[in-house]
């Protein structure tokens, strides 16, 4: 993909994520729990959420914390509902391993599962819902604690309040493929399994992490597929194999703080047809 040019606010040395965000991360995924190449789906129906953290992802890491969690599918900035059941309807629970379990929560309504390989849970069916009014087919999955929910003060985000929100992004049918990539560096050589935290343009957010996995065309990178248009943070930090020394903006700006905390901003323009645009951040390790 051709990297573009984009917008980085000076590196902050922010502090961890604040309002209560919970653990783990989300990916959507076919019936059997495989990543799919660049979130693409041919059909609204073949789409199915996974629980995280996702099979690149190292062993440390986390999936969803147990709990009963509620879903639901909107455009990509969130103001318009797809979903087209109950609440009641799209709930689920995961287990203490940080998987999904059960659609049991939702009583006779609830949607279609399948059997996860991978992590032996289940992925769970995100149809019925709309068609996006979004140019570049895109759509947006989230998932929150059930007992998060608060109809009263964000009904127009159909009752989930970003801040306790995982979200994910994916497109059916359209072409278009815009991402943001963040690789880690180190003597040269790329690192894998690093996370990246990625907030949405709702507030939301999720978890990446860094793979080689051609198949889904990953290259090195913590992959955010189907971005939508408006501005997105991604922050990272030191970990593990990874102490940073610098980030390397869009355009080639270096920012170093010392504190080993920054948050890039990544004001991703709107979509033309047929759009192949990659926003990158490089992290150089030391």
């Amino acid at each position: 993909m051709v990297p573009l040019a984009l917008m980085a606010s000076a590196p902050l040395s922010s502090a961890a994520p604040t309002g209560g965000q919970i653990s783990g991360a989300i990916f959507t995924t076919d019936v059997s729990g495989v990543p799919v190449n660049l979130n693409h789906y041919a059909n609204k129906q073949d789409v199915y959420l996974n629980g995280g953290p996702g099979i690149n992802a190292p062993d440390s890491a986390a999936g969803l914390p147990a709990d009963t969690y509620t879903f639901q599918v909107t455009n990509p900035n969130g103001r318009v509902l797809l979903s087209t059941d109950p609440l009641a309807c799209r709930q689920f629970t995961v287990d203490a391993s940080g998987v999904i379990q059960s659609v049991a929560p939702s009583g006779g309504c609830a949607h279609l599962t399948g059997i996860d390989g991978e992590d032996n849970g289940i992925t769970v069916q995100l149809y019925p819902y709309l068609d996006t009014p979004n140019p570049g087919g895109v759509y947006k999955v989230w998932v929150t604690p059930t007992s998060r929910l608060d109809c009263s003060a964000w009904a127009k985000t159909g009752c989930f309040v970003p801040r306790y929100s995982k979200t994910d992004n994916f497109k059916v049918k359209e072409n278009a493929v815009v991402e943001i990539d963040t690789r880690f560096w180190k003597n040269g050589q790329a690192l894998l399994g690093l996370a990246a935290g990625w907030t949405d343009t709702v507030g939301a957010s999720n978890v990446k992490y860094s793979e080689y996995n051609p198949a889904v065309l990953a290259y090195n990178e913590a992959h955010v597929e189907a971005a939508e248009e408006g501005t997105h943070s991604i922050s990272v930090s030191n970990q593990a194999g990874c102490t940073i020394a610098s980030v390397t903006g869009p355009m080639g700006e270096s920012y170093k703080n010392g504190s080993g905390k920054y948050n890039v901003s990544v004001t991703v323009a709107p979509w033309t047809a047929g759009d192949n645009t990659t926003y990158r951040v490089e992290v150089f390790c030391k």
